[in-house]
């Protein structure tokens, strides 16, 4: 195919960018509300300074506090509101501009850590959606990194690479869509003899993979040649261990010599275990991408990367060629198929399958990857989210106008691999930089690959690649590029919010702080947007100040707030709403309902009194040198009526958890307040006066319902444990003669 540049002609443009109209209400609106922020810190400061008594003292400098705290965060979000984009790509282009044959190869790495908590049929269904991509399957590599060192996830990648070539040429020829075999066959699909046939392998393959899961081994029966008894031993060696074994890599497929069922070339698909010891630094997911970096390099070195997580499989085939559409060079002087833009990576906002109509956990987390990341796509560019994300190799090794050498000229991103990917020298390279100690003393997770220091490498990895100089996109295309799981159970939503927040406020409180070192390097708008994220836990402090003080002070007959009749009420009106009211334009200007923006900021709130407020104190605890969780990985596996309840709606607390203790606390305190609240008003007649404490505290209850439901209403086992009620009761008893005794 001839390009347009060779025939003459202006390339046809690959992407556009369209500027938002919002964003000029948005500077109008921050204008204002400024002004009105500044107006409450006056009435704040005045108030304490004519404190009399110790509680009246207290409660104005806590209060002073939470609006501070408040008033920064929100300036932090104007980051969003200043110049939001949206951008498309024009594939249509690509292919005029672009042979298939100059296409450049594509390497997938896919992470998993543990079988039972990632079933290694959902990371085989993840890896066979992007082995069937709409891409010269030659160009394509699969890299699998199991840190769990894990024979099920060796033997369900061998079943993997059999069934792959009858899945592969079944979805060329036809025209599937959707190519996770999972979601095909779940779906409406034609009842042809040969679906019929391809299902019933798929099965096949489905019931051996989750019964050595089962069974936790794969037994001899499942084992059909000698090459496969000869890989599963390597998992059964004196003294193997997920935490102590040698380096594993196996080739399972050869696009140089492996054809599917067509006799067309399958994608390469390489499993890794890196090599670990004990008192060797793993440094968890960012530690296996560098492995998969690594080894990757010595076997393809594709300067295309995308990083998928295990659960996260590809709804669109045609995804790669968007991606292209922002690193392709398109001048005169560069050849077909050269990447030579300044875009570090793509990004393309995570979505997921199985929500259920209100998203009772907000599992969409819309802020994050879309109104926030268009904000953010307006100015640098959006923030990796660790999955989804399409990388130019070449950014992992320095900026766009410098470069920093790797150890070994053959992990360079201009090293071309001229060898066999099973050839004996190869695999000797692959070995080696697939050693556990192989980083000691080099740049490996500083100056180049993905960086550590914190417990969420994604966000760490991309501020730091923008620091350097290099740009990134946003690509949102109308049908979702990748779909994944969600957690279902509020327990598993809550830790995984735990440990981003203590991954976050390590990179806060380091010398690459988005405040001091970002806004010196990617300017100050990015810098504060960093901020915002860095900072998310301390939201916590000002929920909770809000959500105990009004209430306490209510039940103690305390007016802390303006009353109706005094003008200081309309300011209070006024940020309330305005703040709210922006939010809920935001959440449903990007595809959003009214149902899930109400459950969205229902989990905002407890979030920040329970997710943040422990993810401060286990930060805080290692700081100190004190022992605490690390990473976790949450648990894809879901019980059946876990999974029912969940598509009722209804939220799932049934284990013992410390992180339930301050949410049924404070659901217990304001609805005791509201209730004291409505009886003082009725006698008393003191309605102005109250109205603010008694909205406070109203609002506490009507977020609280599902936990109402859950410590009093319901018997089965997805309720509130009993424990936790008693405790959170005693606890509220405690805080409010702790509050009285001030009082008097």
């Amino acid at each position: 195919m001839k390009s347009a540049t060779t025939s003459g002609l202006p390339p046809p443009p690959l992407h556009s960018l369209h500027l938002l109209p919002r964003r000029h209400f948005n500077s109008l609106f921050a204008a204002v509300y400024t002004a009105a922020i500044s107006s409450l810190l006056y009435r704040h400061s005045l108030k304490l300074l004519h404190s009399t008594s110790p509680i009246s003292l207290l409660i104005s400098l806590s209060l002073l506090i939470s609006d501070l705290i408040l008033a920064f965060m929100w300036c932090t979000t104007q980051a969003f509101r200043m110049n939001p984009v949206q951008r498309r790509e024009h594939p249509e282009s690509l292919e005029k501009a672009l042979d298939r044959r100059d296409f450049p190869g594509l390497d997938i790495f896919i992470c998993t850590a543990d079988p039972y908590k990632e079933p290694p049929v959902d990371v085989v269904n993840t890896a066979l959606s992007v082995m069937a991509y709409d891409y010269p399957a030659e160009k394509v590599s699969v890299y699998v990194s199991d840190d769990g060192g894990s024979e099920l996830t060796m033997f369900a990648f061998m079943e993997a690479a059999r069934f792959g070539k009858l899945w592969l040429p079944f979805c060329r020829e036809n025209k599937v869509t959707e190519r996770c075999p999972h979601a095909y066959f779940s779906s409406t699909y034609d009842l042809t003899a040969k679906t019929l046939e391809i299902k019933m392998m798929y099965e096949s393959m489905k019931v051996k993979v989750e019964s050595v899961v089962a069974k936790g081994r794969v037994s001899d029966e499942y084992i059909s040649r000698e090459e496969e008894s000869q890989i599963l031993n390597q998992y059964r060696a004196k003294d193997f261990s997920r935490q102590n074994h040698p380096s594993i890599i196996q080739v399972l497929l050869n696009s140089n010599k492996d054809v599917d069922s067509c006799g067309e070339p399958m994608p390469n698909l390489v499993y890794l275990s890196r090599e670990k010891s004990k008192g060797s630094p793993h440094h968890f997911k960012a530690g296996a991408l560098n492995a998969l970096l690594r080894v990757s390099a010595t076997m393809t070195n594709s300067p295309i990367i995308l990083t998928l997580d295990c659960d996260m499989y590809s709804n669109d085939p045609t995804t790669a060629q968007r991606a292209l559409c922002y690193f392709l060079d398109q001048s005169k002087s560069a050849g077909p198929g050269v990447i030579g833009s300044n875009y570090a990576y793509v990004q393309f906002p995570q979505r997921y399958h199985g929500i259920n109509k209100a998203d009772i956990y907000a599992s969409e987390h819309k802020r994050l990857f879309l109104v926030n990341a268009m904000g953010l796509d307006g100015l640098k560019g959006p923030n990796y989210v660790g999955t989804g994300c399409f990388f130019n190799r070449r950014a992992f090794f320095g900026g766009p106008c410098s470069y920093v050498p790797p150890e070994a000229s053959e992990l360079s991103p201009d090293y071309i691999v001229d060898k066999p990917i099973n050839g004996k020298e190869v695999f000797r390279k692959a070995h080696q930089v697939a050693g556990c100690y192989y980083e000691n003393q080099t740049s490996w997770g500083s100056k180049i690959g993905f960086r550590y220091g914190s417990l969420v490498e994604d966000y760490y990895t991309g501020y730091r690649l923008q620091c350097e100089g290099w740009k990134s996109a946003l690509c949102d295309p109308s049908r979702a590029a990748f779909l994944g799981d969600i957690p279902i159970t509020i327990n598993d939503v809550l830790n995984q919010v735990k440990r981003w927040s203590v991954g976050l406020l390590e990179v806060a409180f380091s010398k690459c702080s988005p405040l001091t070192y970002g806004s010196r390097n990617i300017g100050i708008l990015m810098g504060l947007g960093y901020a915002h994220y860095s900072l998310l836990p301390i939201w916590s402090i000002p929920i909770t100040i809000y959500g105990l003080v009004p209430s306490l002070a209510l039940l103690q007959g305390l007016p802390i707030f303006p009353k109706v009749s005094e003008p200081w009420f309309w300011l209070y009106a006024f940020l309330f709403l305005g703040s709210y009211g922006q939010d809920c334009f935001d959440f449903m200007s990007t595809r959003g309902t009214f149902r899930r923006w109400w459950s969205d900021q229902r989990m905002w709130l407890m979030r920040a009194s329970s997710a943040f407020s422990f993810g401060i104190v286990e930060y805080m605890s290692k700081c100190l040198g004190m022992e605490t969780h690390g990473f976790n990985v949450t648990s894809k596996v879901m019980e059946d009526e876990q999974s029912q309840r969940y598509d009722d709606g209804i939220f799932e607390f049934g284990v013992p958890s410390p992180m339930f203790l301050p949410l049924a606390s404070l659901a217990t305190l304001n609805l005791v307040a509201f209730l004291a609240g409505l009886a003082r008003v009725s006698k008393g007649g003191e309605f102005d006066a109250f109205f603010v404490q008694m909205f406070v505290a109203g609002f506490g209850v009507l977020n609280s319902f599902p936990i109402y439901g859950a410590m009093f209403l319901r018997r089965d086992s997805g309720r509130m444990p009993i424990n936790t009620t008693l405790t959170s009761t005693l606890l509220v008893g405690a805080l409010f003669v702790l509050f009285n005794k001030i009082h008097v």
